[in-house]
């Protein structure tokens, strides 16, 4: 009798394809449970096996999951989307398996539950108000201090993410976001705007597996007033003092969310020798961010999790200490994409470069990053030298951009 491992949706880019690919290694057979297939093309392209079931109702999900008993035993439940991590835990635990606290996970989810959390047990955040109206947003903004950041209170991968310089654009950015009452996956959206304190400062990222601290990444954030990370270094080139202050904050953190199953990703920003916890996500890092932990330590913090769904023992302990960084493509201005292949080629050919990608055909209309989706590519390096990885990954990403045709330049042709 098979062992089974139900995967609740998927993220659509990263980690998705590799948690079904690591599950099978680990003798699991990765089973889908998704409302739409064609949203991932690695289903059809690996031939994963798949069931179509309304996911945003946990009771369908458990449906399937009886289902499947018949051909094999349900041993895991899980999810690489951070929209259904809540939904994989409610199912799990329904069903006696492995996995994080239902409750906490969609406390944690929602940010400004999260900050009263962390406010309330003494963990440093930015000062923040959670308002429902654009006039409450500009009101907030006077008493908190311009320039704020205006975020949803349900979000990822810095979609709605805006820092706003006067009341204006402040009401202008709430009344936006109040507009929208559905996500991008169709999920039921709360009638709620958090505003809060812009914090200066360097950008970090603490991944955690249980309690213990994996790693410190450095984040690197493209221009305001967009947050879009444009690169991570791992891990990140930081005083001993200061790569404690930032575990520490992360582990109190983790522990005032009444987390601490599996992974972690928690954002911070550090001004001055004090941090700020920006927020905690109860799951593995975006961007990418896992294969560079593998690539500098040797971890593999998606095999890890998907252990952890099974109920096996995980180890997250370095094996080798390198760097490795990431780096994305953007575009500066309004421009299509040129000959894809022969770019990423040159990526490959720089020296440390160890992967190179982009993500749009020839041909294709880009323009300035507002969030994640409008990153064209990527190019990971990895060396002995924390600079030497950026500069080969900087290098690489120099190669790919060479494609971009700017409207300029169509012009000139």
């Amino acid at each position: 009798m098979s062992d089974l491992l139900l995967f609740v949706e998927s993220n659509t880019t990263g980690t998705g394809r590799e948690f079904a690919r690591r599950a099978a290694s680990l003798g699991a057979v990765p089973v889908l449970v998704t409302t739409d297939p064609d949203r991932y093309p690695y289903v059809r392209a690996d031939g994963l096996r798949h069931i179509v079931a309304d996911t945003s109702v946990t009771e369908e999900v458990l449906r399937v999951a009886a289902e499947l008993q018949r051909d094999g035993r349900v041993r895991g439940v899980t999810s690489s989307s951070e929209y259904y991590v809540p939904t994989a835990a409610a199912v799990a635990r329904s069903l006696g398996l492995p996995g994080p606290a239902p409750e906490q996970v969609s406390r944690c989810r929602n940010k400004g539950a999260q900050r009263r959390v962390l406010h309330e047990a003494g963990v440093p955040v930015p000062a923040f108000e959670v308002v429902t109206s654009e006039a409450e947003a500009a009101s907030a903004a006077t008493r908190l201090g311009l320039p704020v950041v205006v975020k949803p209170v349900l979000g990822s991968g810095s979609l709605g993410v805006r820092l706003c310089a006067d009341e204006r654009a402040v009401a202008e950015h709430a009344a936006e976001l109040l507009a929208h009452t559905t996500n991008e996956r169709g999920m039921s959206l709360p009638r709620e705007v958090l505003v809060e304190s812009y914090v200066r400062g360097r950008e970090f990222s603490v991944e955690m597996f249980g309690s213990r601290v994996v790693t410190v990444v450095r984040k690197h954030i493209g221009p305001l007033p967009h947050f879009v990370e444009l690169g991570h270094d791992v891990p990140a080139g930081l005083r001993p003092e200061e790569r404690d202050l930032l575990g520490s904050l992360a582990q109190r953190a983790v522990r005032a969310l009444g987390l601490g199953w599996g992974a972690s990703h928690t954002e911070i920003r550090l001004d001055g020798g004090r941090g700020h916890v920006v927020e905690v996500n109860p799951r593995l890092a975006g961007g990418r961010i896992p294969d560079l932990v593998g690539h500098a330590l040797g971890v593999d913090l998606v095999q890890a999790q998907i252990g952890a769904a099974l109920g096996d023992a995980v180890a997250t302990e370095p094996r080798h200490r390198r760097h490795s960084a990431i780096r994305f493509l953007t575009a500066d201005g309004p421009c299509t994409v040129g000959r894809p292949e022969e770019a990423v080629r040159g990526a490959h050919a720089v020296p440390g470069v160890v992967d190179a990608a982009l993500y749009r055909a020839t041909g294709a209309a880009a323009g300035p990053p507002v969030d994640f989706r409008d990153r064209l590519g990527h190019v990971t390096a990895v060396a002995d030298d924390p600079d030497e990885a950026g500069a080969a990954a900087e290098a690489g990403i120099d190669r790919l951009r060479a494609t971009l045709r700017y409207d300029e330049d169509r012009k000139q042709a």
